[in-house]
């Protein structure tokens, strides 16, 4: 077995081969012309007559093109795509590729049996089918934030005027408003800034309807997708966006993992006796975190027992951290619902197991101020949670 380590940049890669003994057979640069990455295949071939290697990668931006190269090389028997080593000061694209291949030469025995690398993060690889649908989703919500900016400049104009008063309808978005921002009278710098911004405005929603058909055609074939939109506040576009980010579920052995990888999991900082629990990191996707912070707020209406627990949370601890426990727990039921294939419930439709620290209603709950009481926390809405209700505090194990 030989391996391969990567270090990706645009215009050129920097590889380093090493042997089953860990001696270094071939270190130089390749150009990522295509002409020349045959040739570095054909020389590659020619440093063993019959072995395979694996190979590494670093994530980037743009790596998707070279792992699937690699994958269609008969003589490629795995690719990893880890997260970036630690920043050296010492640091050159020839000692990153040569730090990739010892990292797998030292974990050969692990990668024959299948098991985990140790010392870097490996990254997951989404299907074509779960790639478009990021693509896609990240399409439709960069032309929401387009649009948003749009209206915010047409916004700007009429207040500088005063003019915000003489809308015609309360809702901004009408077609009444945009009838009278055409014949609004103004001086020629502003009308032309409105004239433009009109048509943008037109140019976005017209795109936006498009996304949305491919969304709604995509989420229909999506059971995960379909699944979470079960829940209050998910529609089609955050049901597609979150499960193509986080799925295979398999992936998370229980719920803390999956909100450990969503970074809503508070860093640690400790040594000895010393615990220092700080933030939560948001190392995970930002646009399934900043979709689960509009979740929970559909969610803080419609069931009684997560509201109950979001409000002793926010009594002790303030609404930041509350709202940050709220997604915890959300990103928590999501995992369970993907794994169990369960529709959400709410908190009071849920059984409560034997054992449980409480019966009945969050009003006939006594200790007001035990978290452990919470209907939130026993009988929540897809069954026990992994993270409990004073876990909000308590350090990143994972």
């Amino acid at each position: 077995m030989l391996y391969l380590g990567i270090d990706l940049h645009l215009k050129q890669m920097t590889v380093s081969l090493r042997n089953q003994n860990g001696d270094v057979l071939l270190r130089r640069q390749v150009s990522t012309r295509w002409p020349k990455l045959e040739e570095f295949r054909k020389q590659l071939h020619q440093a063993s007559a019959t072995e395979k290697y694996v190979a590494v990668v670093e994530v980037c931006g743009f790596h998707d093109w070279l792992v699937q190269w690699l994958r269609q090389d008969e003589r490629c028997g795995q690719v990893l795509v880890v997260q970036p080593l630690g920043r050296s000061a010492s640091k050159t694209d020839r000692r990153d590729a040569h730090g990739l291949s010892e990292l797998l030469w030292v974990n050969r025995e692990r990668l024959l049996r299948g098991d985990r690398v140790h010392g870097v993060r490996t990254v997951h690889m989404p299907s074509e089918e779960e790639q478009a649908a990021r693509c896609l989703t990240q399409a439709r919500e960069r032309l929401t934030r387009r649009r948003t900016q749009t209206l915010n400049q047409i916004h700007k104009i009429l207040r500088r005027r005063n003019l915000e008063w003489e809308r015609p309808t309360k809702t901004f978005q009408t077609v009444k408003v945009r009838q009278w921002l055409k014949t609004l009278e103004l001086d020629p710098i502003d009308r032309s800034a409105i004239n433009q911004l009109l048509v943008q405005w037109a140019l976005w929603d017209e795109q936006l309807q498009a996304a949305d058909g491919w969304i709604q055609e995509r989420f229909l074939a999506n059971r995960n997708a379909c699944l979470l939109a079960t829940m209050p506040g998910v529609s089609m576009f955050i049901g597609l966006a979150i499960a193509c980010r986080i799925t295979p579920i398999t992936r998370f052995p229980r719920g803390r993992s999956l909100a450990n990888f969503l970074g809503l999991t508070p860093g640690c900082n400790s040594s000895g006796d010393t615990e220092r629990v700080g933030s939560i990191t948001k190392i995970g996707s930002r646009m399934v975190r900043y979709l689960l912070a509009q979740v929970i707020q559909h969610l803080l209406r419609r069931d009684g027992g997560i509201r109950a627990w979001y409000q002793r949370i926010k009594r002790r601890r303030g609404s930041k951290v509350a709202r940050v426990a709220v997604m915890r727990r959300t990103a928590a039921i999501m995992w369970r619902m993907l794994s169990t294939g369960e529709s959400w419930r709410r908190s009071s439709e849920m059984p409560v197991a034997a054992g449980e620290p409480w019966q009945g209603d969050a009003s006939q709950d006594k200790r007001a101020g035990d978290p452990s009481s919470d209907p939130g926390v026993a009988g929540f809405s897809t069954g026990a949670s992994s993270l409990l209700a004073g876990e909000e505090v308590t350090p990143c194990l994972a």
